[in-house]
């Protein structure tokens, strides 16, 4: 069995309840914040939908630098539920086409930096099941809490929630 067709049912579940969970962000929320530090509402939805692009980079090229990279491309924020769901699935289509590399690809080296400064050097596999897939299941957490602060149903993921039960 090939390394993509284990990671495709992954990808495909995990893309799906991201999906569920953006689905759930009103609007009317998207500027709301927990505590000073952190992202808005709108803004973290927007990160998750925009880290599925990371998959381009990640099985592209040998290397990310961060500081090659504007902020503002980095950091850009839907205005809509719409625009944000449109983003994320023409980002998960993309991203899902090019997770379909043969085996080699997957152990090419691969460095996140900034700079000088190097963050980590792993196989390609790895940046795709830590740097992609985990850092969105990790925001996708995140806004889970903000829709449970904000009284919003929280989707299952694994399972059903307690607002499914």
């Amino acid at each position: 069995m090939k390394i993509s067709e284990l990671l495709l049912p992954e990808f495909d579940q995990e893309m799906a309840t991201t999906r569920r969970v953006l689905e759930r962000v009103p609007e009317d929320k998207f500027g709301w914040k927990p505590h000073d530090k952190s992202f808005s509402m709108g803004d973290l939805a927007s990160h998750i939908a925009n880290t599925v692009s990371w998959t381009e980079p990640t099985m592209n090229q040998t290397m990310f630098d961060l500081g090659a990279v504007s902020m503002e491309e980095m950091t850009k924020a839907a205005t809509s539920r719409a625009e944000l769901l449109s983003w994320f699935d023409a980002n998960v289509r993309s991203a899902r086409a090019l997770i379909e590399k043969p085996d080699a690809d997957y152990f090419v080296p691969w460095t996140l930096k900034h700079g000088d400064k190097i963050f980590f050097t792993l196989p390609r596999y790895n940046c795709m099941r830590s740097f992609v897939l985990n850092h969105i299941v990790h925001h996708r957490a995140q806004l889970g809490v903000y829709l449970r602060l904000n009284n919003i149903p929280v989707p299952g993921a694994y399972g059903p929630s307690a607002d499914e039960m």
